[in-house]
């Protein structure tokens, strides 16, 4: 099978990445089904790159149906070790402004129908959340934005909320008296299925919207999400090709050995299935 070492996930307006050369789809089998759509798997910048549209060319899966366990784990047996995911969200700051980017460092998770964990079926395993995502990852992400001039906003908080209807005024003005900076409806449990795979992993967060807390902006629609997603398209590109180059060769993080004290389960007691299902991801820690 076609192997890379870094995995970009595209979402709402980013259904392929130009630029990756040598370019072939790849379809990978997971325990937990079926991934959004075949990998995009070439070299970027000279990089082995792994590129998976979220949502499926044509943006055919709701952020509740997409099976995040398999878009992951698929990254996972393709040798991934760092994730670049692309989101759009909507702003819950007047400073953070359609078009900008944001690169959130924490989440709140509001979602209630998904399966965040690989883990169950007599294997328990309790992996460290308080640092969600990579700083080696967002670092790179922070200066590519730099290069490319665009309006960025390092840190802050991503709510992730259900979907697939937009929020509602009470909503989000409870969120803002929380603090929270952006909002969206995927990037959560990617981060914490790519924690549990110890992978690498950060968003760059696309601003498309006030969401429908700002008194001078109307409700947000999908006409006003793409048109702001047509403006970020193209940086957003540029970004995760210069992060793509930035990104060292070798891990120095503690994303990689996420797993080492996590597990709780007597050896003995894990389910022989259960160890064949999960060995990609917890073998080493098993023998």
């Amino acid at each position: 099978m076609a192997k890379a070492k870094i995995g970009v996930i595209g979402g709402s307006g980013l259904y392929s990445m130009p630029g990756v050369e040598k370019a072939r789809e790849v379809r990978v089998t997971t325990p937990f089904g079926k991934p959004s759509d075949a990998y995009i798997v070439g070299t970027l910048e000279g990089r082995p790159v792994a590129f998976l549209a979220r949502h499926g060319r044509g943006h055919v899966i709701s952020p509740t149906e997409i099976n995040y366990r398999a878009n992951i784990y698929g990254f996972k047996k393709l040798g991934v070790e760092q994730i670049i995911s692309v989101s759009a969200v909507g702003s819950l700051r007047e400073d953070f402004h359609p078009t900008d980017m944001a690169l959130p460092t924490q989440y709140v998770d509001r979602t209630r129908q998904r399966i965040s964990t690989f883990f169950g079926g007599g294997l328990v395993a309790h992996v460290g959340f308080d640092t969600p995502v990579c700083p080696t990852v967002v670092d790179a992400l922070a200066t590519a934005c730099e290069s490319t001039k665009v309006a960025f906003h390092k840190g802050g908080t991503y709510l992730c909320m259900e979907g697939p209807a937009f929020s509602t005024k009470a909503e989000s003005n409870l969120y803002r008296s929380w603090g929270m900076d952006v909002i969206g409806m995927t990037s959560l449990q990617e981060a914490k299925l790519s924690r549990e795979a110890e992978i690498c992993y950060a968003v760059l967060a696309m601003v498309t919207d006030y969401d429908c807390w700002h008194p001078d902006h109307d409700a947000v629609t999908v006409t006003q999400v793409l048109d702001y997603l047509s403006r970020n398209v193209e940086n957003s590109q540029t970004i995760v090709r210069r992060a793509v180059a930035l990104l060292p060769e070798a891990r120095s993080c503690k994303c990689a050995s996420a797993l080492a004290h996590a597990i709780l389960t007597d050896r003995k007691k894990i389910p022989a299935a259960t160890k064949k299902k999960l060995a990609l991801l917890v073998g080493k820690y098993l023998k």
